[in-house]
């Protein structure tokens, strides 16, 4: 009988994990679960998780190397599909799966990560209409960013040509497609933005994987910086991409985009027309008015006889000064009366009036008048003011009505 073989941790962790990187299954195996305990380490880069089911648990970490090219971002509660082999991490003795690709299940991973960062582009508000400028009507140069060997810039040229020969075409050559397109298409919408009136960005229609650069959130988010107007049209009319949703407006096709960019010369012409046609009618009309009124002016007899207007007018004159001659008479008469009222009542007031009826005022050495016998003395000075003159008399006797006592005579 053998004897048991005794071994270390390590040594136990590693024969198992090479039992494990020796079965066939296991390098090269897909599991299905739930993510949990999801952790994205913003240093390393790693993604450390758990995929479980009903009954089971599995932890499994997925390098930055693989990590950086999920298109999406991985949540708690997500079912996914994990691709990738098991080993036995030896430092802490338990099994792992050792993730190099994760696929949603059940739903594409490009169509998650377009959705997601549609979420949140749209929850921060470069998607409101807030935001969104106006496309000029008569632009005097659009700057197109596409593939100078694409479908879309014959479109867009052939369009622009058309219908308004006016403007100015400016091209910038742009990667459309693939990891490069993204810098590509910023490139060119930070070489236009302020040189040109508007920008038109798009391409022809394809796969989700092909219109892939137009979902780049760095492209989002210098279309909407951009000062200058920005017409998205990207692929066919049912698809739609980040770029639709954070330009200005947004158009089915770049032939639509064409149509939306600048008006119809062959419109404008139309309405110059019908503008012409209203300006003659009005024209037409106005001077056939002034024509009438000059007719009815100079058929006044007032151009005819000019000298019987002038009479006319003098004896108008010649009325008024009537009226106002008659006006002023009866004005000053009444104020005359009205000043006789008065002066009569100030006449009545007058003393002067007292003293013509032959009264007289008396006043004393001082000057003061005297309004009693009590104010004066036998041998004062006194005058008397008469109606018609003054009278300077001496006192020599007094006597008082109501008491009968004698102080001299005067």
């Amino acid at each position: 009988m053998n004897s048991p073989i005794t071994l270390t941790v390590s040594q136990l962790n590693e024969y198992v994990g090479a039992i494990l990187g020796s079965a066939e299954l296991l390098s090269d195996i897909y599991i299905k679960g739930e993510i949990s305990n999801f952790t994205n380490h913003y240093k390393s880069g790693h993604f450390y998780f758990t995929l479980k089911d009903a009954t089971g648990n599995l932890k499994a970490v997925m390098f930055r190397s693989y990590a950086s090219l999920v298109p999406f971002e991985p949540e708690n509660g997500m079912k996914v599909t994990a691709h990738g082999r098991i080993s036995v991490y030896e430092r802490d003795g338990i099994y792992q799966l050792y993730c190099d690709e994760l696929v949603p299940d059940g739903i594409g991973s490009l169509y998650l990560a377009f959705e997601q960062l549609k979420e949140r582009l749209s929850a921060e508000g470069l998607f409101n209409d807030e935001y969104k400028k106006p496309i000029p009507r008569f632009p005097k140069k659009i700057g197109m960013i596409t593939s100078e060997t694409g479908a879309a810039i014959a479109d867009l040229t052939n369009i622009l040509t058309r219908r308004y020969p006016l403007c100015e075409l400016e091209l910038f050559p742009a990667l459309v497609q693939g990891s490069g397109a993204p810098a590509s298409l910023i490139r060119g919408i930070k070489y236009f933005d302020g040189k040109v009136d508007t920008i038109i960005i798009g391409r022809g229609g394809g796969s989700i994987e092909d219109l892939w650069g137009f979902n780049d959130e760095k492209l989002a988010r210098a279309i909407f910086a951009c000062e200058t107007p920005v017409i998205s049209a990207v692929g066919h009319e049912i698809d739609f991409t980040i770029c639709d949703f954070v330009a200005d407006l947004r158009a089915p096709t770049p032939s639509a985009a064409a149509e939306l960019a600048v008006p119809d010369v062959r419109d404008l012409k139309a309405m110059l027309s019908s503008l012409e046609d209203r300006l003659d009618y009005c024209m037409e009309t106005t001077l056939g008015a002034l024509k009438n009124r000059v007719s009815a002016v100079s058929g006044m007899h007032f151009f005819k006889s000019p000298l019987v207007y002038v009479d006319r007018k003098r004896t108008d004159l010649a009325g008024l000064e009537i009226r106002f001659t008659n006006a002023f008479e009866r004005q000053t008469a009444a104020k005359r009366s009205e000043l006789s009222g008065i002066s009569a009542k100030m006449a009545a007031l007058n003393p002067l009036a007292v003293l013509s009826r032959g009264y007289g005022a008396v006043y004393d050495k001082d000057g003061k008048v005297a309004s009693s016998v009590d104010n004066l003395s036998v041998n004062d000075n006194i005058l008397l003011e008469m109606s018609d003159g003054s009278i300077k008399a001496n006192v020599t006797e007094i006597t008082k009505t109501k008491k009968s006592r004698s102080k001299g005579a005067v």
